[in-house]
């Protein structure tokens, strides 16, 4: 594995970490400062503060479906 790439967890990311996957998959910009907006806007976030990638999806789709 590459020194630069580490292991992380989805069940317990950073907002830094989820907007680098995030960004990854979809091919799109995506900031820790655009995660940390939809955590303010209400994303489940764990009691430690991190996010688990399925719920913090899960919810972006149901909003995400709200406004259209």
């Amino acid at each position: 594995m590459d020194a630069d790439r580490q292991p992380v967890n989805p069940a317990a990311l950073t907002a830094a970490e989820a907007a680098h996957l995030l960004a990854a998959a979809s091919g799109r910009p995506i900031t820790a400062d655009m995660v940390q907006a939809a955590v303010d806007a209400g994303a489940p976030v764990l009691a430690d503060g991190r996010l688990n990638l399925v719920e913090l999806m899960a919810w972006l789709e149901r909003n995400m479906a709200a406004k259209t």
